[in-house]
């Protein structure tokens, strides 16, 4: 199966948060779809190489009934000049009911460029259309100390296991965190497919440490699978680890 098929990411709204790997899910995802368009309810770096076209724009669903190109970006304008701005999430919804995509691609919360966070008091931003979420952590998290090094919002991680700022970072942290009501399932809507995705199993050794991950994400929550991504590969996915 494809990456698009297992993270059933083919229609509808589909939602990335977490860290290590957000905005590359969405480019590899845009890129095996038709009609697929990225847009943000947060801050987003420029991504203009990674589809046809970027417009800039505050109606959104009625700009997507003039695109040609595809995979296209909808931003409603710049914020400094490495990045743009994201929509309310209600605008995102509006993308989603109107006909023009097949599917809407977003980025629904920041990390910094960290390998693994929690979410803080106002994130994710979700749009209450959104069919899928797919909570995102980096496995190269895993043995390394818990802090603003390599997590975002480390004190959030020590609310949510038994860690302490400075301690290392285990498999079952990474499985706990991203299955939490206060994580990794944060605000998802009634309804929603959450599909855990582990990035950066770039070899044998995390592949194990994955499936160590993938394993406890299952006994603790109601997923249908974990999919295992090195996203940087021409075949992103590793492997998908089922119930």
């Amino acid at each position: 199966m494809t990456l698009a098929d297992l993270l059933c990411a083919r229609s509808g709204v589909v939602c990335v948060v977490g860290a290590g790997g957000k905005k590359s899910t969405l480019y590899a995802l845009a890129r095996q779809l038709d009609r697929a368009v990225v847009t943000a309810t947060v801050r987003i770096p420029i991504f203009d190489q990674h589809v046809a076209d970027v417009v800039v724009t505050e109606r959104p669903a009625a700009a997507l009934e003039r695109v040609a190109d595809w995979p296209v970006g909808v931003v409603p304008d710049r914020d400094r000049d490495d990045r743009y701005r994201g929509y309310d999430p209600d605008v995102v919804d509006a993308i989603g009911e109107s006909d023009a995509t097949d599917a809407v691609l977003v980025k629904a919360d920041g990390a910094r460029m960290r390998e693994f966070k929690a979410p803080g008091d106002r994130e994710p931003q979700l749009p209450e259309t959104a069919d899928t979420v797919l909570p995102i952590a980096s496995v190269h998290a895993v043995g390394e100390p818990l802090t603003e090094a390599c997590v975002h919002r480390p004190e959030r991680v020590t609310t949510l296991t038994d860690l302490e700022l400075g301690d290392t970072i285990r498999p079952s942290d990474v499985a706990t965190v991203l299955t939490s009501e206060r994580g990794g399932h944060a605000d998802v809507p009634d309804g929603a497919t959450v599909i855990p995705v582990l990035n950066k199993v770039d070899d044998a050794a995390l592949e194990a440490v994955a499936r160590e991950i993938a394993s406890d994400v299952l006994a603790q929550s109601d997923v249908p699978r974990v999919v295992l991504t090195q996203l940087t590969a021409s075949d992103p996915v590793v492997a998908a680890v089922e119930r």
